[in-house]
């Protein structure tokens, strides 16, 4: 079921123009900004964005702006686990496997889990109790978890369904911010 959930994402991704995408992108952000999340949090965990998901860059901006910390994910496909840096510049940053973009170690600072006040999760497919159908390599769930602070999504709107498959180690996040509204599940 996950299978056909991540190519119907594919295909309607397929089907937006980038301006479409920028909008979402806009409303989302701005949504997101003017949240309590937000507002409470000083150290945000936050993937880089690829071209056909909602964007997080201008979200790094505005948080730098704001003097606030961002920390991304960098993946250990060997362990399948992830660790957390403090970026400060996009120049920090490399391309890895499948096109993502990851700190860059030797240039960033480690940030632990008990450090980051709130934290963005990435997934294709939210349903209203907050679970998430992700890219596959469990690398969120398996870190959430032990973490131990809020955690919030980025969708459009059309991502959130009534009902995603889960199993018992997924880790629901506690709400999720579209374009049309804020979604608290907890």
């Amino acid at each position: 079921m996950k299978k056909e959930l991540r190519s119907a994402f594919k295909a309607r991704m397929d089907e937006m123009t980038t301006e479409e995408l920028h909008r979402y992108s806009v409303l989302i952000t701005e949504r997101l900004v003017n949240s309590s999340f937000w507002e409470n949090c000083q150290v945000i965990g936050c993937t880089i964005s690829g071209p056909k998901e909602v964007s997080t860059l201008m979200l790094i901006e505005k948080a730098w702006e704001q003097g606030k910390d961002i920390v991304v994910p960098k993946c250990h496909p060997k362990t399948k686990e992830m660790t957390f840096h403090r970026l400060t510049s996009f120049d920090q940053l490399e391309t890895v496997f499948y096109r993502l973009k990851e700190p860059i170690v030797e240039k960033t600072t480690k940030v632990e889990a008990a450090q980051i006040d709130g934290m963005i999760v990435p997934g294709l497919w939210f349903d209203h109790s907050g679970y998430r159908v992700g890219y596959g390599g469990g690398y969120y769930d398996r870190y959430l978890v032990h973490y131990p602070h809020r955690t919030t999504a980025l969708a459009m709107d059309w991502q959130l369904v009534d009902s995603v498959p889960y199993e018992q180690h997924d880790v629901p996040v506690h709400q999720i911010v579209t374009n049309e509204t804020v979604l608290y599940v907890d």
